[in-house]
């Protein structure tokens, strides 16, 4: 059992999830005719742009609002490789935070529906002047505050 990538305090509401399904196209592979590690991300902002779309948080929903959220932190834990063709599953989990930050974790399943690769990234929210917010937007908040009193599911 692998370590959680976030910590989970008891009265934090159960995390957001969506999914998405997409095929490993030939350009992804690399010569051993697996996908290349390096586009394990873009996988990933398959996952996180469902999430944002789903849940009114994608880009252009924060931009609206004067966000900027771009990636801090992104991590992949590679454990079977993919190869050309392979319809993939990409699950995203939006975890809650009390901070200006957006924490998501991924997991990709291959066609048999075993693990492929897990991982997270971490968003910052910065104002259009590229000045981290040092408590959550009000936007955020209002989502958060949602999120926590069940109304977001």
């Amino acid at each position: 059992m692998k370590k959680p990538y976030f910590k989970r305090n008891p009265q934090d509401p159960a995390p957001l999830t969506g999914s998405v399904k997409r095929c490993i196209r030939f350009e992804e592979v690399d010569m051993l005719t697996i996908a290349w590690h390096g586009h394990y991300t873009s996988f990933f902002e398959d996952a996180r742009v469902h999430l944002g779309q789903r849940y009114g948080l994608g880009y252009m929903d924060l931009f609206g609002q004067g966000i900027l959220a771009p990636i801090k932190t992104a991590h992949v834990d590679f454990i079977r490789p993919l190869k050309f063709m392979d319809e993939i599953t990409i699950q995203g989990i939006l975890h809650y935070s009390e901070a200006s930050r957006i924490n998501s974790e991924y997991i990709i399943k291959n066609p048999q529906g075993k693990i492929a690769a897990t991982g997270y990234t971490v968003q910052m929210m910065l104002n259009t002047d590229y000045e981290l917010h040092l408590t959550q937007p009000d936007f955020y908040k209002h989502f958060c505050d949602q999120w926590k009193a069940g109304e977001i599911k």
